[in-house]
């Protein structure tokens, strides 16, 4: 049997940018991606804890080091700059292996620079 077990987090990062005028998605700072195991493609899903929000996009990478968290096209609606939100991403496994497995959480400083583990 497989199951849909958490995969990656990052935990509270603060939104930088909305831009309403883009084709969709999440950009997010290669250092996070990096940190939290994600790739550019990847689906995620995105809980805004200012407001309630909770929806799907896929993640486009953004220049390294920037602090980029910019929330694109129809969900650019659904944030805020400065909104916290958690991102996370889910991976299909054996049962058995998921029992045994570890997910990469990450909780980023409150300018989305520096990762605690």
């Amino acid at each position: 049997m497989m199951i849909e077990v958490l995969k990656s987090k990052i935990h509270c990062a603060r939104v930088t940018e909305a831009n309403l005028n883009y084709m969709g998605s999440i950009t997010i700072d290669e250092d996070l991606m990096d940190a939290a195991n994600l790739i550019a493609g990847e689906k995620v899903h995105i809980v805004n804890n200012n407001n309630g929000e909770r929806f799907e996009t896929y993640i486009i990478k953004g220049k390294r080091g920037s602090g980029n968290i910019c929330l694109n096209g129809a969900a650019a609606r659904k944030v805020q700059p400065g909104d916290i939100v958690i991102i996370m991403a889910y991976a299909l496994m054996d049962f058995e292996e998921a029992k045994v497995f570890s997910p990469s959480i990450i909780f980023p400083d409150p300018i989305n620079n520096s990762v605690v583990r």
